[in-house]
Order: structure tokens, then sequence, then C-alpha cells
């Protein structure tokens, strides 16, 4: 190495002069460049003919000069990298969490809206392979309980997608009832079918039950061709007393028995998704859905456990075998292993899926599984508003074997994706409509009209 002074006093090691002769190799290698410009001829290792090495020395000073400067360019640059720009260098990769990450995490759940990086294929469905027969609906009816729509328009989306019949289950009674068979069922015929409701504001009175036969058959008569109960049964309705009306009240004896006489089927909702029973904190996976809903939240106070509700539930099914239920939202569809033991106990009862394609679509197998057991024992619903992207949704989630895709309404009933059930045609027809034909076709229209026996 040879070592070069310059005007800073400060030595810097470098590699021999490039192209210098052999014989001048060894002299150069401790030859000091002054900035005083001092002459180097006298060196001790410089013991060749003078003549000749100061010409060398000449010729070669432009050379020198310029390695000079450039080697003074490097020195600073690399005392500047050093000590004043190593801030500027990119990070290295490392393997421990950044000391800030805690601070950082300030990104509002509402707000977090990750874009999956999966590559999987994608099958939309425009129209479901066989017509479809809704059974959970809400669209239109007395109750209102999603926004009205023209019913043209409903029609319209029903044509597009291939649903043949949508089931409006909250027709309510008397006029009400009466408006939306005059606005919905008489204009379409075959394309609507509506239920009727109890009154419990005569939940008090003497002769509640026969009361409720008559408003049954009252409403079988306009046209309702089913009972449905809501989830306030067990939950919401109260005596005078303020106690909550129990599901197999001894009250509603006499309904649930009319309904079997005339052949009509009754839909009940009991309970809700089961985290609706638990605490809204950190660990609630309905957690942003029970705190833009409050009210649905069952934890605490008087409110009895989800499975006590569906055991009085199974009380009722068991008590009235002459009568067809039909357990929406599956009845525990966290659970799928409790609705197999509901089915093989009580074959009066069918199940459809409504609003719980969410719940079904992340245990994809075990749903498949249990479709496949009972073929003949789920239907169709979703208990959603009319548009042809939620039919299409649903359509999806039955026909094909896609995975990772959001289930309709995602997130709101949890952050977690679902996967597709691939059913087989003839399980696929019978879910569709086949299943729902059979039921509603057990109605006694020679019935209406006759009381039963010892009710007046």
């Amino acid at each position: 190495m040879n070592s070069w002074r310059f005007a800073s006093d400060r030595k810097v090691e470098i590699g021999a002069a490039a192209g210098a002769p052999s014989d001048l190799q060894g002299g150069l290698e401790s030859i000091k460049i002054e900035s005083n410009r001092k002459s180097v001829a006298n060196h001790p290792k410089l013991q060749f003919r003078r003549s000749s090495a100061l010409k060398y020395v000449v010729a070669n000073s432009v050379y020198v000069s310029s390695m000079a400067k450039r080697i003074g360019s490097l020195l600073v640059f690399s005392l500047l990298a050093t000590f004043g720009l190593a801030q500027n260098r990119a990070p290295q990769i490392g393997y421990k969490s950044a000391a800030d990450a805690e601070q950082k995490k300030t990104l509002l759940l509402k707000d977090f809206k990750p874009v999956s990086m999966l590559h999987v294929p994608a099958h939309p469905i425009d129209r479901a392979k066989f017509y479809v027969i809704d059974v959970h609906n809400h669209v239109n009816d007395a109750a209102r309980i999603d926004e009205h729509m023209p019913p043209e328009r409903v029609v319209e989306v029903m044509d597009k997608t291939n649903v043949k019949t949508i089931v409006i289950l909250t027709g309510m009674w008397g006029d009400k009832l009466q408006a939306v068979i005059d606005e919905m069922v008489k204009p379409y015929p075959g394309r609507f079918m509506v239920f009727t409701q109890l009154d419990y504001s005569k939940i008090n009175d003497p002769n509640f039950g026969a009361e409720m036969v008559a408003l049954v058959r009252d409403s079988v008569a306009r046209g309702a061709r089913g009972l449905k109960f809501l989830k306030d049964l067990g939950l919401g309705v109260r005596d005078k007393n303020g106690k909550l009306i129990a599901i197999d009240d001894p009250r509603l004896d006499p309904v649930w028995e009319e309904c079997g006489r005339l052949g009509i089927p009754v839909f009940i909702h009991t309970g809700d998704p089961e985290a609706f029973f638990l605490p809204i904190n950190a660990t609630n996976e309905r957690y942003e859905e029970l705190i833009e809903h409050p009210d649905w939240s069952f934890y605490g106070r008087d409110f009895p456990s989800l499975k006590s509700l569906l055991e009085a539930r199974n009380r009722v099914f068991a008590k009235h075998p002459n009568t067809h239920f039909v357990s929406l939202h599956m009845g525990w569809p966290e659970n799928l292993d409790w609705v197999q033991s509901m089915l093989d106990q009580y074959p009066n009862v069918m199940v459809e899926f409504g609003a719980r394609e969410a719940e079904l679509g992340r245990q994809p197998r075990r749903t498949r599984e249990l479709f496949l057991k009972y073929p003949d024992r789920v239907m169709f619903g979703t208990d959603n508003e009319v548009t042809e992207a939620m039919y299409r949704n649903n359509f999806r989630f039955l026909e094909t074997a896609d995975e990772y895709f959001d289930y309709w309404g995602s997130p709101g009933q949890g952050r977690f994706t679902i996967s597709g059930l691939d059913l087989p045609d003839d399980v696929l027809e019978k879910v569709y409509h086949k299943n729902a034909e059979h039921l509603f076709s057990l109605f006694h229209q020679d019935l209406i009209g006759s009381p039963a026996k010892g009710v007046q």
C-alpha cells in the first residue's frame, strides 16, 4: 500500500499508481505528496537515472493530482456517510417489533378494510340453477321491517335471478294483513305468499288462546298460508306483571294445534346468534354488530339462556307432532351437531338458513354434510333486502366450491369469510324449491272456515 499526504496532513492508504513502471513501484510505496509540493528527487529509494525519474514524475503529475482529488473526495464522502448521513440509509431487515409499534396501532376498527391477497377462483352465479322459493323474507311486509320497494321492482329482481316465489313472513293480521295481500299477493299470482302473526296485546285476556285461534282462522281465510313467530316470544313479550312469556306457555297450545289442523306451517325464530348472549367486549365476535344494535344483546338482566330457549321450543315440537314447524335461521347455526340432533328427534321440523350464510359458510364441510344427510329438511331463505347481488351471493354459496369470499352483508355479522358448498343437483333442487313446495302442499284448503272440535 502507498502512503499519500494531503494539505490536511492526514494520511490515506491506497494501492500503487496504475501504470507505473515495475522498477518505480517500490519507490512510490513511500512517496509523500506534500501540499507545499516538496521535491521528491532526493528520496533514497529513487536511486536510478535522475533524469528518467524526473521525466516520469512530471509526466504523471496530472495523473497523481487527479488521483489525489478522487481519493480526497472518497474520504470526505466516507466521513459524511459515517457521521452525518447514516440515518438516510435504507433500514436493514430485522426480526423484532418496532419500538413504537404499539403507539402506531390507532386505526379504528370501522376503518379497517383489508383486501385479500389470495388468488382463488371465483364463479359468479347470475341465475339460480333451478327456480327458487325464498321462504324467509320481509319485503313490503305489514311490519315494515325493510324499506318499501315498488312491487314491480321486486318482481324484476326475481325474474333476473330465477326466484319464482317470495314468502313474506311478517304479515300481521286484520287490515294490515289484507293490505299486504292486496299489494303483493293478488296482483302477482304465484309470486308471493304471506304469513300471519299473533296479537300479543291480548296476552292477558283469559281467553287468549281461543282469540288467537280465531285470528289465525281469519288470516287464513284472507289468504295467509302460515304463522310466523318472531324472537320476541321468549325474549320480549311480557305479561302484565312484566314476566317474559315462555315459548312453551300452555296458553299457546290451542294455536299450535289449530295450525296442525289447517295444515299451515309454523315458522319460529327462537333466540339469536350465540354471541348475543355474551358480554359485549373484545372477545365477542359480533362486537361491531352489537355496538350498532345494543338492543340485540340478551346478556344478563332477566333473559333466559340461548339453550334454555331452544329447549323450551323443542318441548313444543314434541308436544304437537301433527303440526309442521320450521326452525328459522337453522335454530343454532353455530352448533350444527345440536341442529342434527333436533332433526333426528323431531320429524315434524324443517330448517331454513335466512341470514345465516355467514355462520354456515365458515364451516362449509360440516354444513354440506348436514345438507346431504337431510336433503328433504332444508329450505332456501334469505331474510335480506331483495336485490340481484344478494341473491347471487347466496347462489354462489350453494352452487360453487369457491373459497374465501365475503358473505352477504360482510363484515356486519363478524370478520370472517365463507366458502361454497358445491351441492349436488338433486340436493340443490330440493333446497331451492322442492322442499318448500311439499311443505305448502299440506295446506287443507277445504278446512277454511270450519272450526276445530271444541273451538268456537
